[in-house]
């Protein structure tokens, strides 16, 4: 993986930051990031989606506060 992937990659699992007012925007807003980060880093862009549905999710489940 090249120094251009990870940046980029990193960059995408910044905006996981932007939760969302409910668990469905929450979700979206995850997955959608997460199927960025995958298409970036050539992944699985489902299992990418998946992955950042569920940080997300937790995230915004653990860190309220932080969220809204």
């Amino acid at each position: 993986m090249s120094v251009k992937h990870i940046i980029l990659s990193l960059a995408a699992c910044g905006g996981l930051a932007a939760c969302g007012d409910t668990l469905g925007e929450q979700a979206l807003g995850g997955a959608a990031i997460g199927a960025g980060a995958a298409a970036i880093t050539s992944g699985s862009l489902a299992q990418g989606a998946a992955i950042g549905a569920a940080g997300n999710i937790a995230y915004c489940q653990l860190n309220p506060g932080k969220c809204n």
